[in-house]
């Protein structure tokens, strides 16, 4: 069953969560994908996380963090191994892990200690939007003629009433 089809309902109801969904529909799909290196997510606080990698045997430099909007991308590049193993457990391939980051979400910074890659995240609240009475006007003809949206703006403790054209 696709996750998307059983999500249905909500997504009749809902505007600007298609993020959301897509990340729950990837998730769902890929549960059982195990990938190397392991990392951990910790909750620090209700605003900071920290994700740690265990990246025994690389070195900073084959190591890339790539923060973009809603995505944190983090990539490991070995270059060519001359070695002879006689057996070989330390997994030393190539990686990448995709994390989706919610909007607010930021990087702070990364450091590697004793094999550890620890990546610094917080979340940073925008200024709340103050809620908005849309004016709706009439259009004089149904022709061509397209009528007019205002916002008008709830009154503000001066009592003034602000209106502007959106």
């Amino acid at each position: 069953m696709d996750t998307v089809a059983a999500l249905a309902p909500i997504l009749r109801s809902s505007i600007g969560f298609d993020n959301f969904f897509r990340v729950l529909d990837r998730a769902v799909k890929c549960r059982h994908h195990v990938d190397n290196p392991p990392y951990n997510i910790e909750k620090l606080g209700d605003d900071a996380y920290r994700l740690t990698l265990a990246v025994a045997g690389w070195t900073a430099a084959e190591i890339t963090i790539t923060a973009a909007p809603r995505l944190l991308l983090v990539a490991g590049r070995k270059t060519a191994d001359s070695k002879r193993y006689l057996y070989r457990g330390i997994p030393s391939g190539s990686f990448e892990h995709r994390f989706d980051l919610a909007d607010d979400v930021h990087v702070r910074g990364a450091q590697m200690t004793n094999g550890l890659l620890t990546v610094e995240l917080a979340r940073v609240m925008p200024e709340a939007r103050p809620p908005q009475n849309i004016a709706i006007t009439a259009s004089a003809s149904r022709g061509g003629a397209r009528s007019e949206l205002r916002l008008v703006r709830p009154a503000t403790a001066g009592g003034t009433e602000q209106r502007g054209a959106a």
